[in-house]
């Protein structure tokens, strides 16, 4: 598993993000490939990012600018229940049942449990839609009783 941390930014490191921020911004535009001019003291070099990566640059530097680490994993990638647990902000035990409920699904390494990466963040996702679905109906009753102006 390829897995690269930042961990949050020096002050120093915070305010070069947010210049490079400010400055890939004016020429991002979605679904679009930029290139770069890169360069040291011996060489010059332009390189093309794919549009998938120039979104994924912005969104590291919009998090360091915050002052938040990043956490890069790809999707494929298989996480320990801890790791997963972490990602879900559940704790351990809960994750396990929610594994052998099935409502994520994992393999089994001798003792280990393993879940994918893809399968935590697709589980994610649906709970978060659930999530904001009650959230709506709770406010369309409460504009229907007039309690919610």
């Amino acid at each position: 598993m390829v897995t690269i941390d930042v961990h949050p930014p020096t002050e120093k490191a915070a305010s070069q993000a947010r210049e490079s921020y400010e400055k890939l911004v004016r020429f991002v535009e979605p679904k679009r490939p930029l290139t770069f001019v890169v360069s040291d003291a011996e060489h010059k070099e332009s390189i093309q990012l794919p549009a998938e990566v120039v979104e994924l640059l912005k969104k590291v530097l919009e998090a360091m600018v915050a002052g938040h680490g990043v956490t890069l994993i790809p999707l494929h990638a298989e996480l320990t229940t801890m790791e997963a647990a972490d990602i879900l902000n559940v704790s351990r035990p809960y994750l396990i049942k929610l594994l052998e409920a099935d409502e994520i699904p994992y393999r089994r390494v001798g003792r280990h449990r393993r879940v994918r990466m893809e399968d935590v963040l697709t589980y994610k996702k649906n709970i978060d839609s659930a999530r904001e679905a009650i959230l709506d109906q709770m406010v369309a009753e409460a504009e229907e009783l007039g309690l919610y102006d």
